[in-house]
């Protein structure tokens, strides 16, 4: 993408990438398609990884662009630590400015990643989601993928709360349906009303220790076996 000339620009890009931020079926999905914008959206940015980073310096990669990103996210508690995601936990953004330069940062220099952009998505008192632009060039991110990166990151924050929202309502709904197709089943089965079923079913999953949801699927699954 060439530099935004204008806020026009920027607005209609941002636009642009929060629709498909939107049309995604999962956050599985919705974190895969914020990598890719990222890259084409942020100035800059060659690759782009999203990570969850635990107090105890801990971390899983959720998406990723290239191999690359995985090799500089992912480790263990003091395995390839990285200095400036520890900023994350009191300010929005960190970042590097030549690995090269900078002591702690041998690894991405190593990895051919020599500027970072480490953006905040979001943070409680246990760990932080962060996405994070890599540029094979040094000082690759200005003011302006600073101010694009923070409007994104917004974006994708929004995005991903709402294909969350979506994947718990349908699972409830699948849910629903599975506890009232064991329901019937108990019905039909122990010859009593709905009520009783259901009680039963509950009082079952509290015995055995399982999940509602799991005890039905049972039940349903046991039923539908020839």
């Amino acid at each position: 993408m060439p530099p935004f000339s204008d806020g026009s620009d920027v607005a209609e890009a941002l636009t642009a990438a929060a629709c498909r931020l939107h049309e995604t079926s999962s956050p599985d999905s919705t974190l895969d398609a914020a990598v890719r914008l990222a890259v084409d959206l942020v100035p800059g940015a060659d690759h782009a990884g999203i990570s969850v980073i635990e107090r105890d310096n801990r971390r899983r990669t959720l998406a990723w662009t290239d191999d690359v990103v995985r090799a500089a996210e992912d480790g263990g508690p003091g395995a390839g630590e990285r200095p400036y995601w520890h900023g994350l936990w009191t300010a929005p953004v960190a970042g590097v400015e030549d690995s090269e330069g900078e002591q702690g940062q041998g690894a991405l220099s190593e990895l051919g990643l020599r500027s970072v952009l480490s953006l905040r998505l979001r943070a409680d008192r246990r760990r932080l989601t962060v996405l994070t632009t890599y540029a094979r060039k040094p000082r690759a991110f200005d003011e302006t993928a600073l101010r694009v990166g923070r409007l994104f990151t917004a974006h994708v924050g929004i995005a991903l709360d709402s294909a969350t929202v979506r994947e718990q309502l349908t699972e409830a709904m699948r849910t629903r349906d599975l506890i009232g197709q064991a329901t019937g089943i108990l019905m039909e089965r122990l010859n009593i009303d709905a009520a009783g079923a259901f009680d039963s079913l509950v009082r079952a999953s509290q015995r055995e220790n399982v999940k509602l949801r799991d005890l039905a699927r049972r039940i349903v699954d046991a039923h539908d076996k020839p």
